[in-house]
């Protein structure tokens, strides 16, 4: 997927002149946006701290000084650690909206695709703790527009539990309308439900136990229609089949309108349709399987929920998963609160950039070139290519 948005960097240095700078004024010798600046590229390249990036712009110094407004010299360490510690989360956040949109648009573009699928998942940075502050680990809820690679918006909470009080915040942050909104159970709440259609999306949210009667009486409606095979009640069927990485994946998707004999069905805002995804994995002679259920806005297009569910895990592998393996994320031991959240974003703004750059290389490869060549980098953070 190549997606254009081109600018220089005196663009991307506009996306911060309207940032509050929260230093004291007194001895302030470097421009907050080339701060910003030089962190975002740090981190493209490998940073993982302030330590790391006053490092990386020491040894990139004779680049940044012609890039970048730097009237002092390079900042040092303590310089991007106050800057970080003391931003607004929200207000940092705020700054890359227009960026973001504007990469989202091309990415439609480039790939035809609209309906997104918006992925609503939450992490937890397992080493970010500080207990003799009493500090829980930081654990962020995250929008990933699944087919272009992005993260759109996150929200911070003290622990997984909140979850459900940060989706509708974190709905508020975006642009919902024509999107697939997909969440895993904890999020399948009417109100966010409500919400969601009100945005003008679409919801699929996946059941667990913890909606006790609705779970159990879906299980209980789509085993009474395998009985006649979900004949006479308009249930689509999807199959699919994929071999690779040593192991062979069956799947198959039913979904049907969903029977307003459902426990609490009128509560629930738009809902159309219920759906099944069932996983049957082989590998080395070993047979594993999962099944899982859905309630939805959709209408009964099974392709389309096939996608949809198939989308959400992308949150998953494409971006959890790099920021696990890549970014060492879940290692982070950055715990002041502030700096934790902003370094949070940061690493999912930088792999939104790297997902976007058009070669096929694997992330962890376009971040050691970020590292290797000022053009390459330069080309990620800008949006350009050869």
């Amino acid at each position: 997927m190549a997606v254009t948005v081109r600018m220089d960097v005196k663009e991307v240095l506009q996306h911060f002149k309207q940032l509050e700078d929260p230093r004291s004024s007194v001895n302030r010798l470097h421009p907050l946006d080339s701060v910003v600046v030089i962190a975002i590229m740090a981190v493209l390249a490998g940073a993982n701290g302030p330590t790391a990036i006053a490092k990386w712009a020491n040894i990139k110094s004779e680049v940044l000084l012609k890039l970048l407004d730097l009237p002092h010299g390079i900042p040092q360490k303590d310089v991007f650690r106050r800057v970080l510690m003391t931003l607004k989360p929200d207000a940092f956040q705020a700054c890359f909206t227009m960026w973001l949109t504007a990469l989202r648009a091309a990415a439609a573009d480039a790939t035809g695709v609209e309906r997104p699928t918006l992925a609503i998942d939450g992490k937890t940075l397992r080493r970010s703790h500080d207990r003799r502050r009493n500090l829980g680990a930081l654990h962020c809820v995250s929008v990933w527009a699944s087919e272009f690679g992005l993260t759109l918006a996150q929200v911070a909470t003290a622990e997984k539990s909140n979850e459900i009080t940060a989706i509708p915040t974190l709905l508020s942050l975006i642009d919902i309308h024509g999107a697939i909104i997909t969440i895993d159970a904890m999020g399948t709440q009417t109100a966010i439900a409500e919400k969601i259609i009100e945005g003008g999306g679409d919801y699929l949210l996946a059941l667990k136990g913890n909606q006790g009667t609705l779970h159990d009486a879906t299980i209980d409606y789509v085993h009474e229609q395998t009985k006649t095979d979900f004949r006479g009640i308009g249930a689509r069927r999807w199959d699919t089949v994929e071999k690779k990485h040593g192991r062979i994946e069956r799947r198959t998707y039913i979904q049907m309108p969903a029977p307003k004999s459902l426990p609490g069905f009128n509560n629930w805002k738009g809902l159309l349709s219920i759906g099944i995804a069932f996983l049957l994995c082989i590998r080395d002679g070993k047979e594993t399987s999962e099944v899982r259920y859905f309630i939805s806005s959709l209408p009964v297009k099974v392709k389309q929920f096939a996608h949809a569910v198939r989308s959400h895990w992308g949150i998953e592998n494409s971006c959890h998963w790099c920021l696990d393996v890549t970014y060492r994320e879940d290692e982070s031991r950055i715990r002041d609160e502030h700096l934790r959240e902003n370094f949070a974003w940061l690493n999912r703004l930088t792999l939104s950039l790297l997902k976007q750059h058009p070669e096929k290389d694997s992330v962890a490869m376009k971040r050691r070139a970020c590292g290797w060549n000022d053009d390459y980098l330069l080309q990620v953070l800008t949006g350009t290519s050869r």
